[in-house]
């Protein structure tokens, strides 16, 4: 399972909490970060909401060490989060930001200056976000990345007014230097420690930091739980209440983690943070912008991962329409056998896709399209839901089309996401607009072959005509800003409508 010497069973959880590492034996290998907080330490600062990774009430700030050892911070929900995750990690909470100085934090003053605050239940969780963006960002540009910080907490009684100008405000004033010396020194000295493997009440945990390690554990326990941000598995345990017996957490593998730029992809690894995953992708193609701003919440895009997103499969969620539209494939791997499965192959039927046995993806690979001199290419998501931040979608629809000197469609795909059981392409209109010319009336007179490619759902989110309507209009907006021609980059200048739901 793991090298005789490589491994420490049921050894304590080790993190660096209160400025020292901390050894704890959690009550069960599910027991949350909040858990733990409140009943544990009586650390009642950090609030319990709505239990599910939404409100932002239970923010904490998880602190790990990057590539060049310098420390990086990420605020997460402790809600959803398991406490033996936290191993080799550092943990803060709003208790932590008197220790940082004598008096209030920045954050803190500017927050009771400004009246950024009302019955309070909130604030905490908002004050460690905006803590994490203060000590990541020595400067704040514009109100965009105020908002993308605050994408994850919900105030109902303030208003975001007084809380961004709070912000605005802590920024003008004098800084207060954070030590992270002495926090940099003890994750360092963590990482020296053996993989972790715990049993709890007939329960296992196992943390592997390597993929051989991984791949060997997988094969031993079939029917384990691959953990990564725990952003899905969590609510299983919060709001389903079910019992998770063997738990792998690949979170500590550093062959998973890795972002490699290719002349014919971009790979990125399966553990990759949305956050970061995101970042890459738009560095590729800027028409993933809109997607990632809208995709999830700061909290959930710093925990969860671009590989869990895809093994979730769910009809729903948002990476995998664009994904597909880009022609992905996965990089798979059963013990020592690696193969490569195109993205558009991998979902079978709801909740059912075509991983072996023992087999988990390692990576992503995202092709760089490269157009000849008389081609050009487009590509652009969006994504249509209730509000705009931290919301499920009602319809994703991605896009790509390339033309050829006459104006043809050489190749295009069209991708929803919430229109069927799994993410799909509308293989129908693919066919009737390829080898056409790229103009309005040729896809007006198309649009109708959608209603053979998908019948979908009623549901609380959106109707069936809603959908497919949305779906129709949302290839005609890429149609639209197709026409917008950038003539040095030969891409779309897309016509933005900010914050649109």
């Amino acid at each position: 399972m793991f090298p005789a010497n490589s491994v420490q069973h049921n050894r304590p959880v080790r993190f660096y909490f209160r400025q020292e590492i901390c050894q704890i034996i959690p009550s069960h290998t599910t027991q949350t970060v909040l858990q733990f907080l409140r009943e544990s330490c009586r650390a009642t600062g950090t609030k319990e909401g709505c239990g599910e990774g939404d409100c932002g009430a239970c923010t904490v700030v998880i602190g790990k060490l990057d590539e060049q050892n310098q420390l990086h911070l990420e605020a997460v929900n402790a809600c959803i989060q398991f406490l033996p995750t936290l191993d080799g990690c550092a943990l803060f909470t709003i208790e932590d930001l008197q220790n940082l100085s004598d008096d209030l934090h920045p954050i803190q003053h500017a927050m009771i200056t400004a009246h950024g605050s009302q019955c309070g239940f909130c604030t905490p969780g908002i004050i460690m976000s905006l803590w994490a963006m203060y000590e990541n960002s020595a400067s704040c540009s514009n109100e965009e990345q105020i908002l993308d910080a605050l994408s994850g907490n919900l105030c109902r009684c303030t208003g975001y007014r007084p809380i961004i100008d709070a912000v605005k405000l802590a920024y003008e004033s004098p800084r207060v230097k954070f030590d992270k010396a002495k926090i940099i020194d003890a994750l360092q000295s963590l990482q020296a420690l053996p993989s972790l493997a715990l049993m709890i009440k007939d329960q296992q945990f196992f943390i592997p930091k390597t993929l051989e390690a991984l791949a060997e554990l997988y094969k031993t326990y079939p029917n384990a739980r691959l953990l990564s941000g725990s952003t899905d598995i969590g609510l299983w345990v919060t709001k389903q209440h079910r019992q998770l017996d063997n738990l792998i957490f690949i979170n500590h593998i550093p062959g998973l983690k890795t972002i490699n730029n290719t002349a014919d992809y971009v790979e990125i690894g399966a553990g990759v943070s949305l956050q970061d995953a995101f970042t890459a992708l738009i560095a590729q193609n800027s028409g993933w912008q809109e997607l990632a701003r809208r995709f999830a919440s700061k909290q959930i895009k710093n925990a969860g991962t671009l590989g869990g997103n895809i093994a979730n499969g769910s009809p729903i969620g948002d990476s995998m329409p664009a994904l597909i539209a880009q022609s992905a494939k996965l990089v798979l791997r059963c013990g020592e056998q690696v193969r490569k499965l195109a993205l558009d192959e991998f979902y079978i039927a709801y909740q059912k896709n075509a991983l072996q046995p023992s087999e988990f993806i390692t990576a992503i690979q995202v092709p760089n399209h490269q157009n000849l001199p008389d081609e050009l290419s487009y590509f652009a998501t969006y994504k249509v839901a209730k509000r705009f931040d931290a919301d499920i979608s009602a319809v994703c629809g991605a896009y790509f089309v390339k033309l050829d000197k006459q104006n043809k469609v050489s190749e295009i795909r069209i991708v929803y996401g919430g229109m069927a059981e799994i993410p799909k392409r509308a293989k129908h209109l693919e066919a009737a607009l390829h080898n056409q010319e790229w103009l309005e009336a040729n896809i007006d007179n198309a649009l109708s072959k959608i209603e053979q490619d998908f019948s979908p759902l009623t549901d609380g989110r959106a109707s069936a005509h809603y959908r497919l309507l949305v779906a129709k209009n949302l290839l005609k907006r890429f149609y639209f800003e197709s026409q917008v021609i950038d003539g040095t980059t030969n891409e779309p200048k897309l016509i933005r409508l900010t914050q649109i739901a």
